[in-house]
This record gives C-alpha cells, sequence and structure tokens, in this order.
C-alpha cells in the first residue's frame, strides 16, 4: 500500500489494482473509504486504478486539524497525490461526493486532467444539488418492487427532516437489491468517518460562479455518468451539471442506481471504456 505526505504532514494512502494506463479515483461518501469501489465493475482489468483513501479514512491517517476535512482544503492534498504518482497529465475518475472535490481540482489545475469522468456525481461544487422533489421522483420508479411500500413512507420523513435516516431505504440507492448490494451497504458504517463527512460540505467550501467560469475553460474531456433510477443525480441534474463543461458527454445507465457498477458491471465497463479509449483531442496546456 503506497503512501504520500500531504502539505500539512498528514498520511495518505491509496491502493493500486490491475494493470495498465494509471486511473486516479476519489472516492464519495463523502468520507467514505476507497474500498467501497471494488474494481468499478472490472475496469481493473483494463486501467491501473490508483484509489485514494482522503485523509481520515480507510488506510489514511487523521489529520491535526479537522477543518482540512473540507471538500475545498483537500484539492491540495489531490494535487500532492499527483505530484507524487508522477503523472503530468491524468485521467481522473470521481464518484458520487468525490466529484465535488474533481470538479474543484479540475477548476484549480485544468492543465493536469486528459479525462474526468464523473459517476453519478454530486454537483455541489456547481450550486447544483439534489432535491427531495427530485430523490422522491426516483423513488417512486420503484413502486414495483416488493420493499417500497415499507420503505417509500420512512424515506419521505427523511427528507422532510421529520425521521432520522433508516437502512429501510437504503435499497432506493440501488438498482438491483440483491445479495452483492446488501453487502456493499452493510459495510457503509465502518468505511466512513462521520465526523469528517460532516465538514466536507461546510460553509465556505464551494464558489460555484468562479467553478463554473473555470471549468467553462477546460479542454479535457469530460463524461458524466448518470444512473436512470438515481435521485441524486437524477439524469436531468446531471445533463445540467455537463452543461458546465465545453466538451461533456452524458451517459445515463438503464436501470442503474448510485452504484452503476454493481448494478450492471458489463454496461458500466463498456461506457467507461468507450470514453476512456477515446481521443482526449486537445492537449492540455503546459502545467505552470
Amino acid at each position: 500500500m503506497p503512501t504520500f505526505t500531504a502539505l500539512d504532514g498528514t498520511r495518505l494512502a491509496y491502493h493500486l489494482r490491475g494493470d495498465g494506463e494509471p486511473l486516479a479515483v476519489l472516492p464519495g461518501g463523502p468520507m467514505r473509504a476507497s474500498a467501497y469501489l471494488g474494481d468499478l465493475g472490472g475496469l481493473s482489468a483494463h486501467r491501473r486504478l490508483a484509489l485514494l483513501d482522503l485523509r481520515g479514512t480507510g488506510d489514511s491517517t487523521i489529520p491535526a486539524d479537522p477543518a482540512t476535512y473540507r471538500c475545498d482544503r483537500m484539492v491540495a492534498d489531490v494535487e500532492a497525490w499527483r505530484a507524487h504518482m508522477g503523472l503530468e497529465h491524468m485521467d481522473l475518475l470521481a464518484h458520487s461526493a468525490g466529484a465535488a472535490l474533481a470538479m474543484l481540482y479540475a477548476a484549480r489545475h485544468p492543465q493536469r486532467i486528459r479525462r474526468l469522468l464523473l459517476i453519478t456525481p454530486n454537483p455541489s461544487a456547481l450550486g447544483l444539488r439534489a432535491t427531495a422533489e427530485d430523490r422522491l421522483a426516483a423513488a417512486r420508479l420503484r413502486a414495483d418492487e416488493p420493499w417500497f411500500a415499507r420503505a417509500f413512507p420512512v424515506f419521505r420523513a427523511w427528507l422532510a427532516g421529520d425521521a432520522g435516516f433508516d437502512d429501510v431505504f437504503v435499497p432506493f440507492f440501488h438498482g438491483r437489491w440483491d445479495d452483492t448490494a446488501r453487502a456493499h451497504a452493510a459495510a457503509e458504517p465502518e468505511q466512513t468517518n462521520d465526523e469528517a463527512a460532516e465538514h466536507y460540505f461546510g460553509d465556505g467550501a464551494f464558489t460555484p460562479d468562479a467553478t463554473r467560469t473555470a471549468l467553462a475553460a477546460l479542454t479535457a474531456p469530460v463524461l458524466v455518468h448518470a444512473g436512470e433510477l438515481d435521485g441524486g443525480p437524477r439524469p436531468g441534474l446531471a445533463r445540467r451539471a455537463a452543461g458546465t463543461f465545453a466538451r461533456a458527454e452524458v451517459a445515463v445507465q438503464p436501470g442503474a442506481g448510485h452504484y452503476p457498477w454493481l448494478d450492471d458491471p458489463e454496461w458500466f465497463l463498456k461506457r467507461t471504456l468507450t470514453f476512456l479509449d477515446g481521443p482526449a483531442d486537445a492537449v492540455p496546456p503546459p502545467a505552470e
């Protein structure tokens, strides 16, 4: 397990899986250890995945200052990681809340991005958020599921702030509620740093207007990958996020929820490889 040291002295770890050209990967959660990503539906057979454990998660150490868990503060960690790996430019994949960090990184260091893949992204960095109405609309698509009648009222109450989080509605985050999804969901509590997650989207983390302006000038191609059944983001919100970029394409995976590589690994793999193997075309400007 390779490690490197962040600018503030925090030791950060990452995990290498597979062979081929490197693909840097940022996990979501927020603040969930990268282990939940697995091999991204078999992507490690085609790319060498480098999966970062964000500070305070997985095998990375807890920082001295909890304020450094804020999303924008970790942009420096990603840049230190890139330099440590010796990559002049990198293909960067980010999932869910990790996509907010990836967008901030791309806005600050556009010359370092060769391709950017945003998988069921949280677009908070752009001033966009999934609403309760979005999530309920997506949930209603599951009305034929045997667990729907019990889960939906509890989910609605949670979104309204009238109830706490309940495992009964976790199936709404998965396109298929099977044994694989159950095991994936069961591992989440141990993999997540809840204290860090409270800081991740903290006040001051985002300046959407400035980020949008910077990302509009990004020359690298961008893939925004949404799940048909995902409530955060729904495909429409994913398309709005994609509109920020000059060279973005949108993929909507049929029958997929928030973890599309679990719902249909073959579909996910084919789509991501089509993007990764395509031309980057414009060469990023020289790094300063």
